[in-house]
């Protein structure tokens, strides 16, 4: 098995050595596959209410569908019944209704009525997600895997990838022209997960490359001069845009200020990454380690309990201070990925102490056992609340949170998961 020493280094009582945990873990991870599953439509997957019901009219969305794609593809490969068929269905659609087949890429949300939607800009967050789901369908063998996967490639490489830049363009136009004044942290993150997941289903090491020159440019030198609080938002001559949605504190993909949600996440995939350089090329840059020890402490103590009550806050401003003060799901279950992922590496105590207490609190606020799911947002009390993320939409962040600590830093979710389960 793949990276034997993070395992060996773990203390001796910690969480992830117990059997009863690691069996605790997975039965919340089947709770919520199970919970997901009438997201399905013939479009592909949408939104869930808090009900785990569809609410009309229930419309595919693009993006949550290429994330319930590649969940369902490694629970496939976990032999998990019902996921493969599922994953099946939603490379279906990311080839057909989803997918422009005029210009190539893929739509936010289906055309209707041979017309394109409303917005038919093409971004690279969904892009990102396209590319990971296809990776993921192509080890879990399921059926146009690879055609999907061969298909996001050459769109990410032609239009997305700046290889002066070394990052991700944001967006297009349906027909790749005009494209976004604007370089963004978030899409480019998620596409450092898919660029180390690609890299192992294909072989090529590039996009390895790739993953490690977007951190270089994001982490190790714009959130390392601002002393690891990271700015997000950017124009295209890399010009720090401060005041980018000031006026719409609460969007759910680019909020105004620093999200430590988003620091804590960086710090994951950085060891992700140094564990990946480390298992193909025997070495790999120290700063990835001590950018990602960095990253974790800044989103702790900017972001847990800023206002009294446990959780980690959505946003911070300038000062940093908090902005929004609820708690989406997801900053919880990153803050807890890296925790687990920084004890696995270092083996230092304060790191399982922090795993113990954000899946306490995980357990007691964010777990809905009355209606199943993760409720996606707390407020400032830690009561239900949707002013970010309403109903229970995402699968993604929460299922991760419950493999990750099953799984070595590297290879990636699938490809580590077909070595671990055979």
């Amino acid at each position: 098995m793949a990276e034997p020493l993070p395992a060996l280094m773990l203390p001796a009582a910690s969480w992830l050595r117990l059997s009863p945990h690691r069996r605790w873990l997975d039965m919340q991870g089947q709770r919520l596959l199970d919970f997901s599953k009438p997201s399905r439509v013939a479009q592909g997957f949408a939104a869930l209410d808090d009900d785990g019901a569809l609410p009309p009219p229930a419309t595919a969305d693009s993006t949550l569908s290429a994330r319930m794609t590649h969940v369902y593809a490694v629970a496939s490969g976990r032999g998990l019944p019902g996921c493969g068929p599922l994953a099946a269905h939603g490379v279906a659609c990311l080839l057909g209704p989803l997918r422009d087949h005029e210009h190539d890429g893929w739509f936010l949300t289906p055309p209707t009525d041979g017309s394109r939607p409303a917005d038919a800009r093409k971004q690279a967050y969904l892009h990102a997600f396209v590319a990971l789901a296809a990776s993921s369908a192509t080890v879990a063998g399921v059926p146009e895997g690879r055609a999907l996967l061969d298909a996001a490639l050459r769109v990410w490489e032609e239009h997305f990838w700046s290889e002066q830049e070394g990052v991700f363009r944001e967006s297009f136009a349906a027909d790749w022209s005009d494209e976004e004044n604007y370089r963004g942290a978030n899409a480019n993150m998620h596409s450092v997960e898919a660029c180390m997941a690609v890299a192992d289903v294909t072989g090529n090491p590039v996009w390895r490359q790739r993953a490690l020159r977007v951190v270089e440019r994001f982490i190790h030198t714009l959130a390392r001069e601002a002393d690891y609080f990271l700015p997000e938002h950017y124009d295209r001559n890399w010009t720090q845009l401060p005041d980018y949605h000031r006026n719409t504190p609460t969007d759910a993909l680019r909020p105004y200020g620093m999200t430590p949600g988003h620091f804590v996440e960086w710090s994951h995939l950085l060891l992700k990454l140094e564990a990946a350089l480390l298992r193909t090329q025997g070495n790999a840059p120290s700063w990835l380690l001590d950018d990602a020890v960095a990253l974790f402490h800044r989103g702790m103590e900017t972001g847990w309990a800023r206002d009294g009550a446990p959780g980690l806050v959505y946003t911070i401003d300038w000062n940093h201070q908090p902005v929004v003060h609820n708690r989406p799901h997801w900053c919880q279950a990153e803050a807890m990925t890296a925790a687990a992922a920084l004890l696995k590496r270092t083996g230092h105590a304060q790191y399982e102490q922090w795993y113990r207490t954000i899946w306490n609190y995980i357990d007691l606020y964010m777990i809905d056992r009355k209606r199943g799911g993760w409720i996606q947002e707390l407020d400032q009390h830690n009561r239900p609340s949707a002013v970010v993320y309403a109903g229970k939409a995402d699968l993604y962040h929460a299922w991760q949170a419950t493999i990750t600590p099953l799984l070595p830093l590297a290879p990636s979710f699938a490809t580590a998961v077909s070595l671990l389960e055979n």
